[in-house]
């Protein structure tokens, strides 16, 4: 018997007020060469009763009932309990669009190169209360090609977790998401973009990424920006170390305080700093932890030193990249956002 070409895995805990129509998403693809592995990780609500219902329903939904184990256990025993060759992600709390599943397996059939799609999402919060997380929708539904997905990857997880898609046959060579102090999602795409996997995502909308207060990345500490920063920092040190040419040494674009704690994990490392970068007059000139202070204007030409940046304010990356950009600097050659 051939099994399905999509398997959907999707993590539940105590969500019985969503969890159905998060099911009837992806039962109603236009796709429907699907299973829908839908892992109750140790409910004290009814989820596992909404289950068993949708269970009866369509044959399609393969129930996993567990002890609780968290977001790592329960999403790792969906994977294992699955068999298509190509496996999707799915929140409890979300909505696939009806073609989501038809585009990302188009996507992965057609680009034999490309290991993970993801897509655009829709923001399903409320953009007044939850600007800034709004804000960071819509940055990553600016990164669409592969390039632009590896580049930024240090800046932030450059995905929504629900929406990706990933070839069944990668879990077996790179492994599947591990569980530390650290997002586990982020983890697994910085290895698999590390080991040289390709990611691109389609260039439509085709989930609601939905904000309820209780989303886990807003309440567990192993999502804070902190435990961002750090696991990020690894893998940004084992770039650094192969691809930077004049490692360990870098300029930083950010002088301020939370720009160099955040940067102070890759010296901690072993990166050594050249000199900081700031266009604050007070600034300028002097020195930081025994390293120059230097403007902008006054950077040396592309190729001499790479640079790091970690200004953050809202709208500053994109305008430190024209800057750069300007002045000859390659992005992934001569200096990266960090």
């Amino acid at each position: 018997m051939i099994g399905p070409k999509v398997s959907v895995t999707m993590p539940c805990y105590n969500c019985e007020a969503t969890v159905g129509q998060a099911i009837e998403s992806i039962l109603g693809q236009t796709f429907e060469n699907l299973e829908l592995v839908v892992v109750d990780d140790g409910s004290s609500d009814q989820t596992a009763a909404v289950l068993k219902k949708y269970t009866s329903l369509d044959s399609r939904v393969k129930p996993l009932f567990l002890d609780h184990q968290g977001v790592v256990g329960a999403a790792n025993g969906a994977i294992e309990a699955s068999q298509g060759e190509y496996l999707a992600r799915m929140d409890a709390d979300d909505l696939a669009l009806p073609c989501r599943i038809e585009k990302q397996a188009e996507l992965l059939d057609n680009n034999p190169d490309v290991g993970l799609a993801g897509c655009r999402v829709a923001f399903g919060g409320d953009r007044e209360k939850c600007g800034g997380y709004a804000y960071y929708v819509d940055w990553i539904n600016s990164l669409v090609a592969s390039d632009e997905i590896s580049l930024n990857r240090f800046v932030e997880f450059p995905f929504a977790n629900p929406s990706i898609m990933m070839r069944s046959k990668l879990v077996e060579e790179h492994g599947s998401f591990r569980d530390g102090d650290f997002p586990e999602d982020y983890e697994l795409v910085l290895r698999w973009l590390e080991a040289g996997v390709q990611m691109q995502k389609v260039d439509e909308e085709l989930l609601v990424w939905n904000d309820p207060p209780q989303r886990l990345s807003r309440n567990h500490p192993k999502y804070t920006v902190d435990a961002f920063y750090r696991i990020k920092s690894e893998y940004l040190y084992r770039w650094l170390k192969k691809r930077n040419p004049n490692h360990p040494k870098v300029g930083v674009i950010g002088s301020a305080r939370t720009a160099r704690k955040r940067y102070s994990i890759l010296e901690s490392l072993g990166v050594e700093t050249e000199f900081f970068v700031d266009v604050d007059p007070r600034k300028v000139g002097k020195k930081i932890q025994g390293r120059l202070v230097i403007h902008r204007n006054d950077l040396p030409p592309p190729g001499e030193v790479f640079l790091l940046s970690y200004v953050a304010s809202r709208g500053a990356r994109s305008e430190v990249s024209q800057f750069l950009e300007a002045r000859g600097y390659v992005m992934g050659k001569d200096y990266l956002l960090a």
